[in-house]
């Protein structure tokens, strides 16, 4: 990923622009949508053409994020596209994954020159499927996909790792799980909406799913899709009095063979976050006592919106970046509360701005993950004007 670390180091050089977004928008994480899913699509890109007051042929590159998988469409993203309302039509992209990517290859684009502002959408109708025994189908297809082993079996593997280590115990997997849901309760948005507090000893009395963990460890799968408008610094400054400045991104793959990994730990999320100067590589935790708040990425980190769709995971991701508890982990609630599978990680990015944008946090971090077990790992580093 040396393009995505180049990358990263030069956006903050005088000669490539600051990129900020300017306006978000996501719909609820449906259990099922029963209506087409270029229909999630248009609900989102109708909300960020009345926040900006730009219309569809003002928008100078499209791209988005999907799986045709999910609905079992050939050439599905082709008809999303009508969602969007490209102009031209050729000025349009599509990445076969999270829209978070779209958003890195927008951001690139932007870099350019030529355009100056961009609309990345992240959708996807998980409901329509298994996901289980479609996306055992992207692992190694000759060690590995014959097992069986779907994402959410290598999880519990992953999470055993932990247990057996010594760096986790399955009560802290249920608060995770609390924390997560109690957080939920106040996002409209969220799926998984609890009618009260959830206590630690209540989850731990539900059976297993995938040992050691439990049904309510693992995000459920949901309908929606979320979408943004990123422009370069001038024209951000005129759609929005608010520009949320993305300082940086870079994004990491391991390998797809689990057992070439330590599944304890993620060395794509602490190299990338490396790159972008915050976590442990970098010299600290997000921002706890001592933190310089106009210094390096690891100073002055207010919130951290992870891609955590099992417990565990938020562990894991916690250790990479270095997050100490001065650090709001997940506030919407996280994808434990609704995981709109292909916008998930686009989510995070959108939860962290909007927390900037409406003056809750300064400076955010948001993570979108891809693959089994963390296999794949983009890190966002988001700030504020203030």
């Amino acid at each position: 990923m040396a393009a995505a670390s180049a990358s990263s180091a030069a956006a903050s050089a005088p000669d490539f622009p600051d990129i900020a977004v300017v306006a978000t928008a996501q719909t609820p994480a449906h259990a099922r949508y029963d209506g087409p899913e270029v229909h999630l699509i248009m609900d989102c890109v109708d909300q960020l053409l009345a926040s900006t007051g730009l219309s569809r042929d003002g928008i100078d590159f499209t791209i988005a994020g999907s799986c045709d998988y999910l609905s079992g469409m050939p050439f599905a993203f082709v008809t999303n596209v009508d969602g969007m309302g490209a102009w031209p039509p050729v000025y349009e992209s599509h990445v076969e994954m999270d829209g978070a990517w779209a958003l890195f290859e927008a951001w690139l684009r932007l870099q350019v020159g030529d355009v100056d502002t961009a609309m990345v959408v992240g959708s996807g109708r998980s409901s329509p499927c298994n996901a289980r025994e479609v996306f055992h189908l992207q692992a190694d297809p000759y060690a590995v996909a014959p097992l069986g082993l779907d994402p959410d079996a290598l999880a519990g593997i992953q999470a055993r790792s932990l247990i057996d280590a010594g760096l986790a115990s399955e009560s802290d997997f249920a608060a995770v799980v609390a924390r997560s849901r109690a957080a939920a309760a106040a996002n409209p948005m969220a799926q998984v909406q609890a009618s009260g507090a959830v206590a630690v000893a209540d989850l731990l009395a539900e059976p297993y799913d995938m040992a050691p963990l439990r049904a309510h460890d693992v995000a459920p799968p949901a309908d929606g899709a979320a979408a943004v408008i990123i422009a370069t610094a001038e024209r951000a400054r005129e759609l929005t009095d608010r520009p949320v400045w993305i300082r940086g991104i870079d994004h990491r793959i391991e390998s797809h063979h689990p057992g070439l990994r330590d599944l304890t730990d993620s060395a794509s999320v602490r190299t990338a976050a490396a790159t972008l100067g915050i976590g442990p590589a970098a010299g600290g935790g997000g921002g706890g006592e001592g933190a310089d708040p106009d210094g390096g990425g690891t100073a002055g980190l207010d919130v951290a919106e992870l891609h955590v769709t099992h417990a565990h995971e938020e562990i894991i991701l916690r250790s990479a970046l270095g997050l100490d508890d001065s650090v709001e982990v997940n506030p919407s609630g996280g994808p434990l509360g609704g995981n709109p599978v292909m916008a998930t990680g686009l989510i995070r990015v959108i939860e962290a701005a909007d927390r900037i944008a409406s003056g809750r946090a300064r400076r955010a971090v948001a993570h979108a993950s891809s693959g089994p077990a963390l296999q794949q790992n983009l890190l966002c580093l988001l700030e504020g004007d203030g």
